[in-house]
């Protein structure tokens, strides 16, 4: 964090309840990275969050990724069918 910015006051409180076997990793994961519990599962949300916000692809993925918007397919008959339904009820 930086040296400017402010900390937020800590008012909330968490309780979980876990498994004796779930509390001695994190215990231990507490003592490798020298976080606090509360810290740590932050730390650990923000990289799920961060981790859905970002969707990486393989080569061959991309490839066909890209190729899907370069080249879309034409709509499904189902769709166009219900798009036209849908503008016959908006009239």
């Amino acid at each position: 964090m930086a040296k400017t910015a402010k900390r937020e006051a800590k008012t909330e409180r968490l309780e979980l309840r876990v498994a004796p076997s779930v509390k001695k990793v994190i215990e231990r994961a507490s003592a490798v990275s020298g976080l606090a519990a509360g810290d740590l599962a932050y730390a650990g949300a923000c990289r799920i969050l961060a981790d859905h916000q970002l969707m990486t692809l393989q080569a061959g993925d991309r490839e066909a990724f890209l190729d899907a918007l370069s080249n879309p397919p034409p709509p499904a008959a189902r769709l166009v069918a219900a798009l036209r339904r849908r503008q016959e009820l908006a009239r």
